[in-house]
């Protein structure tokens, strides 16, 4: 089975982990810090606190703002749950904003949501392709708000050569398995705000700070959110290849545009000439013809060896969001989760893995009877 995404683990991660597990420390030591500095010059940005997970990421950097009852995020509907969720765990209520058939959220849509409520706008980088920051970031500014950007695709990814993550008031990042880097699970909050910073810190580890000896306080309630020396020393290890990694992907990602162009089952997302994604997803949107059907090709791409998956299932469609915020209904993002399937497209790929998935994919789509519009 050909994966849509994956790890590529060789030999340096596996020696890097030998090593941290050889160490004193698995947890708390100076490779938490090594790797932090490390990302923050890849990024751009002056710090960067590691946790866990992006879900811990987030969750913390919703705390940091305050968010509470009674408050309100703008978010896009078309991302994993984590974004949305961890703001109803601060007891504030998501608000969704529909988006464009790119897959990011329609900046031209979210004024419109404001309300004297909002307290955050949180989209996200969707498969890798990096939001119009600037734009966002300005309406922001305009209604005093804070943007927490969900980068957790887009790690790598630059708007008019400018990594992602040094636009909004904090950016999260993701290393779980199937992202360009992994350190097995983690996340990351990066931002150039020393006091988002140590209050990330002291978050992630319980809300306590020592004081002298074996003397220490709990300031805040705070949670163990903290990310191992082990995981650290892969992240290093992996980090040191990422824009390898982004450039494979990319070269799958041309070949597939150039492949499927004209095709006529279904469209492909171009990338503007000013950004470049760092191609987490590859996604497929099928002709509406095909809808009707896309449970059928997802079978039998499975079948013939090929990981489809689908991303994402509007948030609001879950149950959970239903029973506690009522049924919601937006257009494109709609159409989006009827027509998008992310095909294979990874590092661990070869280009002759690129052929066989185009192959795949042309040859099953031409068997498939389509909808009577």
């Amino acid at each position: 089975m050909i994966a849509y995404s994956r790890q590529l683990i060789e030999q340096e991660d596996i020696d890097a982990v030998v090593e941290a597990l050889k160490g004193d420390f698995l947890t708390g030591g100076k490779l938490v810090n090594e790797f932090e500095e490390a990302l923050a010059r890849y990024l751009g940005v002056k710090y960067v606190c590691v946790m866990n997970s992006a879900t811990s990421a987030l969750h913390v950097a919703y705390q940091i703002i305050g968010l509470g009852v009674g408050d309100e995020i703008i978010t896009t509907p078309l991302t994993f749950a984590a974004t949305s969720n961890t703001a109803v765990q601060c007891g504030a209520k998501p608000i969704f904003c529909d988006i464009k058939f790119d897959g990011n959220i329609d900046e031209r849509k979210i004024e419109a949501l404001i309300t004297p409520q909002t307290k955050a706008i949180a989209p996200v980088d969707f498969g890798g392709n990096p939001l119009p920051i600037k734009a966002i970031k300005a309406l922001c500014d305009k209604h005093k708000l804070f943007l927490i950007e969900d980068a957790s695709h887009a790690l790598g990814g630059e708007l008019d050569g400018v990594k992602v993550g040094q636009t909004a008031d904090m950016t999260i990042f993701s290393f779980h398995a199937i992202k360009p880097i992994t350190t097995f699970e983690g996340g990351a909050i990066a931002t150039n705000n020393s006091d988002f910073y140590e209050k990330a810190k002291l978050l992630r580890s319980h809300g306590i700070v020592k004081k002298e000896l074996w003397n220490s306080d709990m300031v805040v309630l705070g949670e163990n959110y903290r990310l191992s020396d082990v995981a650290c020393a892969m992240g290093l290890s992996q980090l040191g290849r990422l824009d390898n990694f982004i450039q494979k992907r990319n070269e799958i990602a041309k070949y597939y545009d150039e492949r499927f162009a004209n095709n006529p089952y279904f469209f492909t997302i171009p990338i503007e000439k000013n950004k470049k994604s760092a191609r987490h997803l590859y996604p497929i949107l099928l002709d509406r013809t095909l809808w009707c059907s896309k449970e059928e090709i997802f079978k039998a791409l499975h079948v013939k060896g090929l990981g489809v998956q689908v991303h994402y299932k509007p948030v609001y469609q879950f149950s959970y969001y239903k029973e506690h915020f009522g049924e919601q209904r937006l257009p494109t993002a709609e159409d989006f989760y009827r027509a998008e399937l992310s095909i294979p497209c990874h590092q661990g790929m070869s280009m002759e893995d690129a052929v066989h998935v185009a192959d795949t994919l042309l040859e099953t789509l031409a068997t498939i009877k389509g909808c009577t519009l």
